[in-house]
């Protein structure tokens, strides 16, 4: 039970006791106490006047009488006009410490019997992932964590967009100048190689479409008939209609680009429990379309392009089927949807992608609902904010993007630099080292980008993100290799970590408190789906950790119990610190 909850139940007692009235403690307001006034946490009384009928402050002196009085765990109160601000007692903290030292579990919430499947990453098979991707994965990863802790049935998808007009594009321009070039032969990530030919196609169009208009087209005439882009736009009817030349060059590329992926997600520790694939997927949205066609819900214009009209609804109206026959994303993202529902019956569906595409899943959710799938309003877009640069924003097809692998190293070579100057890695092998950096600038990165509030637009500076002082993941990291290092030497001494009922300082106590919030922190979270609320956490209990280490005696303390009960309560604050990083996807170092 949360202080808070402990309070509304007592007050509730009280106000039983006082003016014989049954009132659900669940309707009491219960805050922390402003840092200002002396208290723990304060009950507003405002609302109870209607059963005191007496002015605030004699309500509040009377129920913090009856509390002082029937209440062992409240040791007093001051009362500032409609507001009782209640201090907890030894008693209080003492029994608070002992449970949640007592429960290996604490801050895991029991199963909810809820299903929810979470959509992240989701690829294009034409280029490698960059840090708008790796922000994606990131929350996505993070957000799955947040839900299972908070007791869910999560099942971590991914769709592979791994057809359409762009993967022609990048096959188009290795047909036309790739020379027969491999990953082997070149020495490139497959994904990289790909992702080379889409910024070659781009070139090549630039090219052509300049050349149409220096002969007197108008540009906007010359952007849409450019040859290399009609070509491309047939080669993409021809994969729709089976071709085989055209189905091999698509596998070869798109195998060379899944082997890249496949190596960027296992170094960011990214993993899926169910792979969709477009190409697979976009047939089924394609029979919705004509389903939708012979209820009335879609209708096809003369040009035998197919639309859903929604000006009804304040939108606009949607193509779904292009004048040619092949499909666009809402029509695979129909397809998958119902594939998704129909394999595992959520209770809800998470998409997490970038707020441009707000429109689009506005759109996914109407149409689903006008087809008759009454789990459409089980849909909820996870819009979260863009990745910027201090040079402005990235740009695929112009290859002005910042490659995830080349942010892993860099941010590698970072850790490795800092750790080496601070001197740290004394006795670690070349291995552990080597461990260790990976840690430190996974846990950097990773903290970095989580620690923002994901609606937010972010501004990514590498430079910053790997600091062993300051809201970093690497001073959270050796927050904890620091107190796992104090208790190797209180083991080495044969101490051993307990709850003996030592009397708590009052930095200790706030310590517990801070603790004791901590399940209501994972609630607030998962509800917000924001796992920033759980970094900020997690850097407040490092720095509270630090504050005390450097105000107080652990292995010097010269009374037992008193050394004992410290050395538990800083195992539990790094047990904390790992529950809470292992939502982030953190790992914490044993030594630094």
């Amino acid at each position: 039970m949360t202080p808070e909850s402990f309070i509304a139940l007592k007050a509730a007692e009280a106000l039983k006791a006082l003016y014989g009235a049954e009132t659900d403690a669940s309707t009491l307001q219960v805050q922390v106490t402003r840092k200002e006034f002396e208290g723990d946490f304060t009950l507003v009384v405002f609302a109870l006047l209607r059963i005191s009928r007496t002015t605030p402050e004699n309500t509040g002196k009377a129920i913090g009488d009856w509390l002082v009085a029937n209440v062992p765990e409240i040791a007093g109160y001051n009362c500032v006009k409609g507001f009782l601000n209640l201090s907890f007692s030894d008693v209080y903290w003492n029994t608070v410490f002992s449970s949640i030292a007592s429960d290996p579990s604490f801050g895991t919430f029991p199963s909810t019997g809820k299903k929810v499947m979470v959509e992240f990453s989701s690829p294009n098979t034409n280029k490698p992932l960059h840090l708008g991707h790796i922000r994606n994965n990131l929350l996505g990863d993070s957000v799955s964590n947040l839900l299972k802790a908070t007791g869910n049935d999560v099942i971590k998808a991914t769709l592979v967009n791994d057809r359409g007009i762009h993967i022609c594009k990048s096959m188009l321009a290795w047909k036309m100048r790739g020379n027969g070039q491999t990953p082997e032969s070149s020495g490139r990530k497959g994904d990289h190689l790909v992702g080379d030919y889409y910024v070659k196609f781009n070139d090549l169009l630039k090219a052509e479409v300049a050349q149409l208009v220096a002969d007197g087209m108008p540009q906007e005439d010359a952007e849409k008939n450019a040859p290399i882009l009609k070509e491309a736009q047939e080669m993409l009817v021809k994969w729709e209609q089976g071709n085989p030349e055209v189905r091999a060059l698509w596998e070869k590329m798109n195998g060379w680009v899944y082997a890249g992926f496949d190596e960027t997600y296992r170094r960011l520790g990214i993993s899926f429990d169910r792979i969709y694939y477009e190409s697979q997927t976009y047939k089924d949205g394609k029979a919705l379309v004509e389903e939708g066609l012979e209820k009335g819900v879609l209708y096809r214009r003369d040009d035998g392009s197919v639309w859903c009209d929604l000006t009804a609804d304040g939108l606009d109206e949607k193509l779904l089927l292009r004048k040619d026959g092949t499909s666009v994303y809402m029509t695979q993202d129909l397809g998958t949807a119902k594939q998704r529902y129909d394999e595992y019956h959520f209770d809800e569906i998470i998409y997490v992608v970038g707020n441009e595409q707000n429109y689009h899943f506005q759109v996914l959710k109407l149409i689903l609902g006008k087809l008759g799938f009454a789990w459409s309003d089980a849909i909820y877009h996870m819009s979260y904010g863009m990745v910027e640069l201090p040079e402005g924003k990235m740009k695929s097809r112009e290859g002005t993007v910042v490659d995830a692998d080349d942010l892993l190293d860099r941010m590698y070579a970072t850790a490795k630099e800092t750790s080496l100057e601070l001197g740290k890695l004394e006795g670690m092998s070349d291995q552990e080292q080597d461990q260790l950096f990976r840690m430190l600038s996974l846990g950097a990165l990773k903290y970095f980008i989580l620690k923002v509030d994901p609606r937010k637009t972010m501004l990514f500076d590498p430079k910053e993100s790997i600091d062993f002082n300051g809201n970093t993941g690497p001073f959270i990291q050796y927050t904890h290799a620091r107190i796992c290092s104090i208790l190797r030497k209180a083991d080495e001494a044969g101490y051993k970590p307990s709850v003996t009922g030592a009397v708590l300082l009052p930095k200790e106590e706030g310590i517990v408190q801070i603790l004791s919030g901590y399940p209501d922190k994972i609630r607030e979270a998962g509800a917000a789906h924001s796992p920033a609320l759980v970094a900020n956490f997690a850097y407040d209990l490092a720095k509270e950790f630090n504050q005390y280490y450097h105000d107080t005696q652990i292995l010097r303390e010269e009374d037992a119990a008193v050394r004992d009960q410290r050395l538990c309560l800083i195992s539990v604050i790094a047990r904390t610190l790992r529950h809470a990083m292992n939502i982030l996807g953190i790992d914490l170092p044993q030594r630094m």
